[in-house]
């Protein structure tokens, strides 16, 4: 999040540097940092890190998934039997 406020702060910079408008970088920089803000970001290392522990999760879902139809076919034979 702060690397693209940055990052549109510096392009902003580069065009208003040869003019007086030093107060409208200032004004510009705060109000994407307070829009950026609101929008209630995550960094992309959060992302992955959320994106690791939801993969993992499927995994073991997955897996008592299995075991749940194993035990059930289990169950259903012992009652044939």
């Amino acid at each position: 999040m702060n690397k693209i406020v940055k990052e549109i702060s510096s392009r902003f910079s580069e065009l208003i540097a040869a003019s007086p408008a030093k107060d409208v970088e200032k004004n510009a920089r705060a109000l994407l940092s307070s829009g950026f803000a609101k929008l209630d970001l995550v960094t992309r290392e959060e992302f992955d890190v959320q994106t690791a522990l939801l993969n993992r999760a499927r995994e073991k879902l997955a897996a008592l998934e299995a075991r749940v139809a194993a035990l059930e076919a289990e169950a259903d034979e012992r009652r044939k039997s």
